[in-house]
């Protein structure tokens, strides 16, 4: 009963939330293009699966990926584990023996955002557009290492406890610098790319990775070190989905001479 209960307050809560959406849609079909709905019928049942898809994709997080996210942290950085790894006990901890959490990090970064619906629709969208010039799992690839890449070196922060803010500038000085030499065609969509990340199926897990492991790692405030895991998983992708254009064009251009040069060996022969 207690389940079920918790299931319709979710349902409530979910349909309060998606009725101004539904509002604004309607709103502005009726009263602004005057124009009648194509598939009423259709569209209406597509609201019914997104609220329902929606409550129980929120008490799953609650039940099952909040709670799981946390445990796996606070295992990982339990002393007892660490000193275990380490095979030294009487030593300090040093930031390279949470090694375990780097590479639980990077693999829950690369898992949840190949995961992401939001970047696959984008990345359906951008092969689409492109006339297949971009790959749609080239482009999850590409986000997702960049996910996991900034996990990883957001957790090594935490667990360090350098100040956020000298990453981020860092992060975003070298987004300016690659915005000048990547492709025009990437840079729009390696922009997006970053906010695509920040979606229903990583944030949860990120974010009780981040709390779970500045609740463990002594020295750690939760509220001021154990958020911020976001933001690395929003700026990388960026970084690396421009990476990945540049080094695909550098890959093509070099192909393209390689082909000219024998062309021209095979006509002097």
């Amino acid at each position: 009963m207690s389940f079920i209960s918790e299931l319709l307050q979710t349902l409530f809560f979910t349909v309060r939330d998606v009725t101004p959406i539904i509002v604004i849609i309607f709103g502005f079909q009726f009263a602004v293009l005057r124009k009648p709905i194509a598939h009423p019928l259709r569209v209406a049942v597509g609201f019914v699966y997104v609220i329902v898809g929606l409550s129980l994709f929120l008490i799953g997080l609650e039940k099952a990926l909040f709670p799981l996210g946390e445990t796996m942290a606070m295992q990982l950085t339990a002393p007892d584990f660490l000193i275990d790894v380490k095979l030294s006990i009487g030593h300090s901890l040093e930031w390279f023996d949470y090694y375990w959490v780097y590479l639980f990090a990077f693999c829950i970064g690369f898992s949840t955002t190949i995961a992401e619906p939001s970047l696959l629709a984008v990345a359906i969208k951008a092969n689409q557009v492109s006339a297949g010039s971009i790959s749609v799992n080239g482009l999850r690839i590409s986000v997702a290492l960049g996910v996991a890449i900034g996990i990883s070196l957001g957790s090594y922060r935490i667990v360090v406890g350098d100040p956020i803010h000298y990453y981020i500038i860092a992060g975003y000085i070298l987004v300016v610098v690659q915005t000048f030499y990547a492709p025009k065609l990437i840079v729009p969509l390696a922009y997006d790319s970053g906010g695509v990340t920040t979606s229903t199926v990583t944030v949860p897990l990120v974010t009780a990775l981040g709390l779970g492991l500045a609740s463990t790692v002594p020295g750690r405030n939760p509220m001021i070190d154990g958020f911020g895991l976001i933001a690395f998983a929003s700026l990388f992708p960026i970084i690396s989905v421009m990476a990945y254009a540049q080094i695909t064009h550098w890959l093509n251009q070099h192909a393209n001479t390689v082909g000219s040069i024998e062309k021209e060996n095979d006509n002097a022969l």
